[in-house]
This record gives structure tokens, C-alpha cells and sequence, in this order.
């Protein structure tokens, strides 16, 4: 069963109605099956946030993908057994990037609709995107990932020998398409490089005031502390990517004025066309003067998301900027971590351990809430003094009376 694609067309994406899927994944000699649940639950929130309920995973140990199904012939029956005895489940989603070749053997094995993880996170940021450059970044990177599995698609076409009598229309309708995608391609990349345009010159027109920018993981509360700080009403969901659009406000602390900035959520395994498609949003990482790093401390793979945030940061070149490391979502982490019976000197050092580690390893920190604010006049005060510092920096010469 091959795949029916219309291609430069907006779509829907997933349908609106709640959908039934299986979550596959290998386990390679280069990851464990610790690692393998982590991710597995990760996927698990992303099919949530695009309107699927995940039945159940399938996982096997593998010394490297199979080149025809990703997963073993055995796997695909075994998954496909499973299918049968629960016709509800319509959806298959791998962990992995699938090759246009593995992803129609396995519609064809197991009779379902089958997504990849890239294909998923395209899928939400398609349905997130709201501005005309969020919207035409998403349909680059879609149509970025499309392009090389073009073939795939139309294998129904090709002729399976060669010689004489034996050449069919499936190389010409994959050329047509292919230059059909390079050219849409083409205009998006246009279209993005006039909106940067227009968003470099209104960066210029602000470009007096100190700039914070917002980043960390999805869904670790960037929003809303964005909301909390600059008194403004920027969506924030408990779902991934609820923020594609950079947001700026202007905010003023007793007499301190600077600009804030929140950004899209960084995650494990992001498609590299996205980040490419991605980059004029970030420009405003990139020009910042202080970065704010949300973390979500409750989180139990907290840890791996900082690396995951620090290497899109370096991949951005803005790692040495000034940074202020944010804790947040402590109220969670009492709740989930803490037993009734610590009492109150032993939950003080838990958390003073918890700061001084991260001090050693990330750099300074401030623990609070979003929710019910408990750190939030610690923070202001503390960021306050940063953009004090910046602006001296700036206008060294430049005489200021706060």
C-alpha cells in the first residue's frame, strides 16, 4: 500500500478525531534499554500533542536497522498479529527516520498508516505554526524531507527489469515531481529571506535595548514564565511545541527596560531540516545579550535536556553568551521526589546539593516556581543586575540613573 502524497498542497496533517497507534523502536549497541523507555516516553507525549493515544511500544535489540523494514521480518509479524486482534489501531510510529523504501514494505506488511519520528514532529509543527513564517518554514522542511523519498513513493510505477519494452513512466513522474518540490522549495526560501528581511530591520529599530531570550527544552515552562515576567498572555499548554513563533515584549523592571524574548522548544532527535528551516526564528538567540535557560527540574532526564539545549546552542554559536541557568517547576519536583517523612532541614539540603551541583557543571542558578511564583522576586532582582551589567558593557561612556 504506497503512500498518496499531494504534493505542495496544505493538509490537515493527522486527522482531527483521536487516533490509535503502536510506538516502535530499536535498540542498537550504542543505546540501552533505559535510554530506549526514555525516548519511548517522549514519543509518547509528541503522538499525544499531535491527537493519538499510544496501545502499546514493540521493541527489539538490533546490531543495525534492517535495510527493507527497520525492524526484523519476525517483529513485522509479530506486529502485525498484534494489529489483527485490535482493528482500532490505525497508526504505526517509529522512533527513527524511515527511508521512503522501509516505510511502503511496511504499510504493505502491516496495513496501517506509518509515521517516523520526523515525519510526527513535522506533522505538530505543521498544526502549531500560526504566523506566515512559521507556516512557511514548516511546509521547507516538509518539503525538504519529501524530496529524497520521492522514489519510494513510486515504486508502483517502476519496471522491475530492464531492456527493451521494459522502461515505464515511473522515472519520468518521479523527475516531473522532483522538479515540482525543487521548485516550491525554491519559493519558500525566497519567501523566508524577504520575512528575515523584514525582521532584521525591526530588530535594528529596537536594537538600543538589552535583549533576554528565553530557551530550554519543550515544554519546561518558557511560556509562562514569559507570561509571569513581561505581564503579557503568550499560549502556554502542557504540549510540546506550544510556542513555534518567536514572541517579544518589551518589559521594564523598576526602571531597568529590556526586551524579552521567548523561542521555540529545542528536543532530542530534531529533524535537521527543521532546524535549518528554523534558523531566521532563532536570529533572536543569536543577537540576545543574556539568555535565560529554563529547565524543567522535576523532569527525571532534567539533565539530558540541558546537554540537548546546550548543543543546539553551540550548533548556534551563542554557548559563551551570558547565561542564567532557571530551575523551574520546583513546587513539582518537592512533590514528586520528596518523601512525607524528610523533614524540612533534609528537603533544604536535597535542594542546596541539587543547586551546588548544577553550579559546578552548568554555571549559576535560581530555583522557582512558574506556577505559584516562589523565586520569582529572586529572579527579577538577579536579572535586573545582568542587564545592569550588560547595558554598561554597551555604553561604557554612558552615564545611567536607574
Amino acid at each position: 500500500m504506497a503512500k498518496e502524497w499531494t504534493l505542495g498542497e496544505k493538509t490537515d496533517s493527522l486527522k482531527k478525531e483521536t487516533e490509535y497507534a503502536i510506538l516502535v523502536g530499536v535498540i542498537t549497541p550504542d543505546s540501552n534499554e533505559t535510554q530506549a523507555h526514555e525516548y519511548f516516553d517522549e514519543l509518547e507525549f509528541l503522538a499525544l500533542t499531535a491527537g493519538a493515544i499510544t496501545v502499546k511500544r514493540f521493541t527489539q535489540r538490533l546490531q543495525h536497522p534492517d535495510h527493507l523494514h527497520f525492524i526484523g521480518s519476525g517483529k513485522v509479524k509479530e506486529i502485525a498479529m498484534y494489529l489483527d486482534r485490535h482493528p482500532e489501531i490505525n497508526l504505526v510510529i517509529f522512533d527513527d527516520d524511515l527511508t521512503g523504501r522501509q516505510n511502503n514494505h511496511l504499510e504493505e506488511a502491516l496495513k496501517v498508516k506509518i509515521l517516523d519520528r520526523s515525519t510526527l514532529i513535522l506533522d505538530i509543527f505543521a498544526n502549531r505554526a500560526q504566523s506566515s513564517q512559521a507556516k512557511a518554514q514548516v511546509e521547507l522542511a516538509q518539503m525538504k524531507y519529501l524530496l529524497p523519498r520521492l522514489r519510494g513513493l513510486w515504486t508502483h510505477l517502476e519496471r522491475q527489469r530492464g531492456g527493451i519494452g521494459m522502461r515505464g513512466p515511473g522515472e519520468t513522474q518521479i523527475e516531473t515531481d522532483r522538479r515540482i518540490v525543487q521548485y516550491r522549495i525554491k519559493i519558500l526560501e525566497d519567501k523566508l529571506r524577504d520575512i528575515d528581511r523584514q525582521s532584521q530591520t525591526q530588530r535594528k529599530t529596537r536594537g538600543e535595548l538589552i535583549r533576554v531570550a528565553l530557551v530550554g527544552y519543550t515544554n519546561v515552562g518558557k511560556s509562562t514564565l514569559m507570561n509571569l515576567l513581561s505581564k503579557s498572555e503568550v499560549l502556554a499548554e502542557n504540549k510540546l511545541f506550544a510556542t513555534l513563533d518567536t514572541t517579544v515584549r518589551k518589559v521594564v523592571f523598576g526602571q531597568v527596560p529590556f526586551l524579552l524574548s521567548d523561542t521555540v522548544g529545542f528536543i532530542r532527535k530534531l529533524p535537521h531540516h527543521l532546524v535549518e528551516s528554523f534558523k531566521s526564528t532563532l536570529d533572536e538567540v543569536r543577537e540576545c545579550d543574556i539568555l535565560l535557560h529554563v529547565v524543567d527540574i522535576a523532569h527525571p532526564q532534567f539533565e539530558d535536556h540541558i546537554k540537548t539545549v546546550q548543543k543546539t546552542l553551540e550548533e548556534l554559536g551563542v554557548a559563551e553568551k551570558p547565561t542564567l541557568m532557571i530551575g523551574n517547576k520546583v513546587d513539582l519536583y518537592r512533590e514528586t521526589f520528596f518523601d512525607d517523612l524528610l523533614d524540612a532541614p533534609t528537603r533544604l539540603e536535597i535542594e542546596a546539593d541539587l543547586k551546588e551541583r548544577l553550579m559546578h557543571n552548568y554555571g549559576e542558578n535560581i530555583f522557582i516556581s512558574a506556577q505559584t511564583k516562589e523565586g520569582i522576586e529572586q529572579l527579577r532582582d538577579r536579572l535586573t543586575q545582568l542587564i545592569k551589567e550588560a547595558y554598561v558593557i554597551r555604553y561604557p561612556h554612558q552615564v545611567r540613573t536607574w
